[in-house]
């Protein structure tokens, strides 16, 4: 749920009025990338057939992803699997345009000569399956000629799981080297695992808890009200809706609501303090606090390059987690998997605190710190693995060095 583009990674403080007045003028019904559009650096895997572990089906899936480095000759010896949070993509590395939105959201880790070297290591990125970023999800054209929309089935974590081994398949990959994750990428980390603990050599969990905690669902219930309450959600069928009718006001404010788990208190508070935009008196109408700008501007923004028919399906997929679900329990689930294992917390974070990772870590036979997770110092809250590039460059190397 964690994702943030470079530009919102590093925040200035004020945002302009004229800046969300560009971003509210004729918002599209739907920021996915769609059929036709520039396909940019992306790939695609057909899946054939995917069927949902709780009902439905899709007859013809696909995975968009996208590569950097060289593979090796031995299978996959040096195939690594990245996976990306709640409203990423397959774009870690590389510019924005030509089809890709935003620049790449871990340019600081991934790349010549980095933690994750793409001179050694052949890096592999999909977009998860619901996405809306070149995978198949509720904006895609089903058979029919009309978008899935509210038809798309329900998915779980393990569906999404599933399609990415067809796509090692589809590679002609035996294993993989090493499979990274953070936030929802490290519940599909834990999931890998899990089902196909013979296929991963080395294991990253970063900032993701073994199971979806109550707490966390209340937190994704009121978003995933916030889109359907929206009266141009129609109930997931909204894509034929003119520019400026699609569900953007809904959608908005849950990434409004989103982006106030991603980040601690401590961190808003000392760079807003309590600012006023406003050439109006803060005692009085018309104005408003830095961080309601902040706020309302990446909200706004965030709708021309998502889609809430998406963003319904993989919150509710995230609700679905639970690595010990029909397993024996969260311990049980992940004994199975004896490999060399890296789990990552961030002190700050309030969304994924850090007694999910302790949990964890006490289950994995080859965590490389024990009984423990690796602790990060940041004031930057759950955001910390996509911010602190400096902090997470030294685990996954020492992991990758395995």
């Amino acid at each position: 749920m964690d994702w943030q583009t470079p530009e919102d990674s590093v925040p200035s403080r004020f945002v302009t009025e004229a800046e969300v007045g560009a971003l509210l003028a004729n918002p599209p019904s739907s920021g996915a990338w769609r059929d036709g559009d520039r396909p940019g650096d992306r790939l695609f895997a057909p899946l054939g057939r995917l069927d949902f572990e709780h009902g439905g089906s899709i007859p013809h899936a696909r995975l968009a992803y996208e590569t950097w480095g060289t593979l090796d000759d031995d299978g996959g010896g040096n195939a690594v699997l990245i996976l990306h949070a709640l409203t990423g993509d397959s774009h870690v590395l590389g510019g924005a345009g030509n089809g890709h939105a935003t620049a790449g959201w871990w340019a600081g880790i991934v790349g010549p000569g980095l933690a994750v070297d793409t001179d050694r290591w052949f890096v592999v990125a999909p977009n998860m399956i619901g996405g809306c970023q070149g995978s198949t999800g509720p904006s895609s054209f089903a058979p029919d000629g009309v978008e899935w929309g509210s038809r798309f089935p329900y998915t779980s974590i393990r569906d999404q799981v599933e399609a990415q081994h067809r796509l090692l398949g589809h590679l002609g990959l035996d294993r993989w080297a090493a499979v990274i994750g953070g936030s929802m990428g490290g519940m599909h980390a834990l999931e890998w695992a899990a089902t196909h603990p013979e296929l991963v050599d080395r294991l990253a969990v970063i900032a993701a808890p073994p199971v979806t905690t109550a707490d966390q669902i209340s937190l994704n219930f009121v978003q995933l009200e916030a889109v359907r309450t929206d009266p141009h959600f129609q109930g997931g069928d909204y894509y034929d809706a003119p520019d400026g009718e699609g569900p953007h006001r809904g959608l908005a404010l849950a990434r409004r609501m989103a982006l106030l788990n991603y980040r601690s208190p401590g961190e808003l508070n000392a760079r807003f303090e309590r600012s006023w935009q406003s050439s109006v008196s803060p005692l009085g109408r018309g104005g408003r606090f830095a961080v309601e700008s902040y706020l309302d501007f990446h909200g706004n923004k965030f709708t021309r390059r998502f889609d809430a028919g998406s963003y319904v399906t993989l919150v509710e997929a995230m609700n679905s987690h639970d690595v010990g679900r029909d397993r024996g329990g969260v311990g049980a689930a992940l004994r199975a998997y004896t490999g060399p294992s890296l789990v990552l917390g961030i002190d700050s974070d309030r969304l994924f605190p850090v007694s999910g990772q302790e949990e964890i870590a006490l289950h994995l036979p080859g965590n490389l710190d024990g009984t423990r997770p690796s602790v990060l110092r940041s004031d930057f809250g759950h955001d910390g693995f996509l911010i602190e590039n400096a902090l997470v460059a030294p685990h996954l190397s020492r992991l990758l060095a395995v």
